[in-house]
């Protein structure tokens, strides 16, 4: 019988340094899209997935996990803990900073733990920085290409407006995220969240179809976890 759980859409806050305002930025990013939940809590529910809490060790698995199909071969314990995380969520937001033009090295090790458990899943990208972090998070779509993930093609870029911001930012102060500094961005993250919640809702209807379903996702309602 086809699974009828109500699909879970993942903020993966990508930065571990300390101090850090990658938690702040995933929380607006998610504020952004809570105008979409009315209209989709029958389709998806938000959570968030933090890399710092993981703290995973650099990548020590002994096998290459695109030939680890079952979860219970991994030899460590914090991968198949990884694992069973990551196979929760349905669709990802990967919310990064850029590091000297590219993205963080823990974002890269996490990724690189799993292979199945990424594949085939939608995937958006937004970035910050003081340009935006546009490297970054196009470097970050080819490996998400790589793991064959569903990757959106309008990857938002917040940009820090000024000297002041980033000092700020650097201290893991707040930085005028109160002030409204980046109000304007919202309406773009909310259109890229529409295309991520259509292809969610796309992949969801083959995957319930290959179960023997007629096609539909389930029409009940559940909270959302930010």
């Amino acid at each position: 019988m086809p699974s009828t759980k109500i699909p879970s859409i993942a903020v993966i806050i990508c930065s571990t340094r300390q101090p850090r305002v990658c938690p702040q930025i995933a929380s607006f990013v998610a504020s952004a899209l809570q105008t979409l939940l009315p209209l989709t809590s029958n389709t998806a529910t938000l959570s968030t997935i933090d890399l710092s809490t993981w703290n995973l060790p650099m990548f020590n698995e002994s096998s290459i996990p695109a030939h680890t199909k079952d979860a219970s071969a991994y030899t460590q314990p914090h991968t198949r803990a990884w694992s069973a995380e990551i196979s929760k969520h349905q669709a990802f937001i990967f919310v990064l900073p850029q590091y000297n033009w590219g993205y963080p090295a823990v974002l890269k090790n996490a990724l690189d733990y799993l292979f199945h458990e990424w594949s085939g899943k939608p995937a958006m990208v937004v970035s910050y920085g003081g340009h935006g972090g546009g490297k970054a998070a196009e470097q970050l779509k080819q490996v998400l290409q790589a793991l064959k993930m569903k990757v959106l093609e309008n990857m938002p870029a917040l940009t820090f407006p000024g000297h002041d911001a980033v000092v700020a930012a650097m201290r893991g102060e707040e930085f005028g995220l109160n002030e409204g500094i980046w109000d304007g961005e919202r309406e773009g993250i909310r259109r890229v969240g529409e295309e991520l919640l259509g292809m969610l809702v796309e992949v969801e209807a083959g995957r319930v179809a290959k179960e023997g379903d007629n096609g539909t996702l389930v029409t009940k309602s559940s909270p959302t976890d930010v």
